[in-house]
Formats: structure tokens, sequence, C-alpha cells
């Protein structure tokens, strides 16, 4: 079956709602503000912020549909024969930096490219960063993961947390972001009606992999010792962000509003020099246990919480 575009932002768009409904109850003190731009070559932008919650200090959930004469270097990076061709996108992309530092970030999105009406693909994930790690957590986010990716292979979760991992590390600090997920690039696999069909699973396990985690976390008391420590951890997430990210990249090159490309950003962060955590503390565990690639399909959880 031939790409239709259509059907696609009228999934991004009902997840958007979706999720935003969703997580604006559960914060249960600010909403989501909504925002439309229509560029002059056609398309959609319609960001939606949420700032200064009860337990989301910031939220952003962003849809894009974009039309253009030629992709930026940062999406033909991997496929240099696309270069410099007319191309239509429509894409989805999430952050949540909770306000507990319990609670992890997280990030999910999802995309797809149609180069000169013949050449496209999807592509995406989700993906979670803990400041103090929790393995049933852990084991839950993952299992979610893999409850996506069933109907489509039995390799394809396996493949997908190996991307994820690769692609969410800071090689200047030889550290992973988080404890990853899914990622997924030049999807085509099946044609076009797998492809959409396993994007829309990807999308659809979002909510049920974050929002348990999110209710079970997010009322936890904590003091300075973890906020500093949450915004310090911050600092990894932006420099990934401004040194790493393809998406980063993308939106600067493709000339979009700036807000929108820097709303995933943390509110607040903060840098130390050279600080190591104390051997044996949470903080310290974080570094031990969940900052290293895991397989946590086939995790025992352990009787210890911090």
């Amino acid at each position: 079956m031939q790409a239709n575009i259509h059907d696609i932002t009228k999934y991004f768009l009902g997840l958007q709602e979706i999720i935003c409904e969703t997580l604006q109850e559960v914060d249960g003190q600010a909403e989501f503000s909504i925002e439309q731009f229509n560029p002059e070559n056609g398309g959609l932008s319609q960001p939606r912020i949420l700032d200064s919650g009860r337990h989301i200090e910031r939220g952003a959930v962003q849809f894009s549909h974009s039309i253009g004469d030629r992709l930026p270097p940062a999406a033909t990076e991997r496929n240099p024969d696309l270069a410099g061709k007319g191309f239509e996108a429509a894409a989805i992309s999430m952050i949540m930096h909770p306000c507990n530092p319990y609670v992890p970030t997280m990030h999910a999105n999802l995309r797809f490219f149609i180069v000169e009406e013949s050449t496209w693909h999807f592509g995406g994930g989700f993906d979670l960063t803990p400041y103090y790690g929790f393995e049933e957590d852990a084991v839950h986010w993952h299992h979610q993961a893999n409850l996506a990716c069933q109907e489509f292979g039995e390799s394809v979760y396996e493949e997908c947390k190996k991307k994820c991992d690769d692609y969410f590390y800071l090689s200047h600090r030889n550290e992973p972001r988080g404890i990853g997920g899914l990622f997924f690039d030049d999807w085509t696999r099946g044609g076009f009606e797998n492809s959409f069909a396993f994007t829309r699973s990807v999308g659809d396990h979002i909510l049920p992999a974050y929002l348990p985690i999110l209710q079970k976390r997010k009322d936890i008391p904590f003091g300075e010792r973890e906020r500093d420590f949450q915004l310090y951890r911050r600092g990894r997430y932006a420099e990934f962000n401004l040194a790493i990210d393809r998406g980063t990249r993308y939106g600067l090159q493709s000339g979009r509003r700036i807000e929108s490309v820097l709303a995933s950003m943390p509110p607040l962060a903060k840098w130390r020099y050279n600080w190591k955590p104390d051997p044996g503390s949470p903080e310290a565990r974080l570094y031990e246990i969940f900052l290293k690639p895991q397989d946590w399909l086939n995790w025992k959880v352990s009787s210890k919480t911090w």
C-alpha cells in the first residue's frame, strides 16, 4: 500500500491529545498549553507545554507536519543519496521532567519521512532516565517495550533495545543517558502498513510504560540532597540534547521555531566539577546498576529499596 501521511498525522495528533489529557490529570495542577503555527509552505506545528506543575516540572508533547524542498543534513547523514530532495514529514515528540527526583525523566518520539513520493521510513522509540534507580521500575519499563514489539518478530525488542543503548550514550562521558528502551530508524520492514502498525504499537505503549512509575513515585518524600542530585543528572540530559541528539540538530537546521526545538530541555540543571558519589550511596547505585546495559526482561528484583 502507498504511504498515507494523512493517517499518520491523524494518529500523532490523537496520541498527543491522549497523553496531554492523561498527564495533566495526574499532575492535578497545571495544564498543557496549545499553540498552532501554519508554515507558509504548508503543514502544521502544534506544541503543547506544561510548566510548573505539582508533579511535572516541565512537560512537552509536540506535533509537527512539515513540507520542504530540501532535507536538513541531520536527516540525510545516514542516507546521503536523499540530500537535496524535497520531503514531507510528520512527528510527535515528548519529554517529561518530573518534580520528584524519585520519578524518572521520560522521552519518546515517533516520526515519518517521505521523500519525493517514493522513499519513506518511520523512526522513533522511548527511553527512561532515572535519577534514583528502582529495579522494579526498570523491569516494568522494559516489559512494556517488549510488549510493543512482540507482534513484529522475535528479535525486534532486542534489536531496538541495543540501538537505544547505543544511541542514548554520552561518548564524551563514557556513560549511558539512562536505562534505555526502544529506538528504531529508517524502518520500512514489512511494507507501509506493517511499519505503521509497529510505530503505533510503540506509541500506544508509552503511557502504559510510564504512567505506573509516575503514579508510584510522585509522592515519595525527598529533600535537598535528592533535588541537588536530580539537577546534577539533568546536566547530563542537557549535554546529550545539545551535543549529540539528531532531533535537536534537525530542528535547528530546518529553521523550526527555536522555542519548540528547545522545549525538551530541563527547566533547571546543574554542573559540578569532578563530582563523585559517596561509595555505597543511592547515588552510587545509579551508576553501578542502572547506568549500564542490563537484561531487564530477565532481571530478578532484589528486596533492597532506597
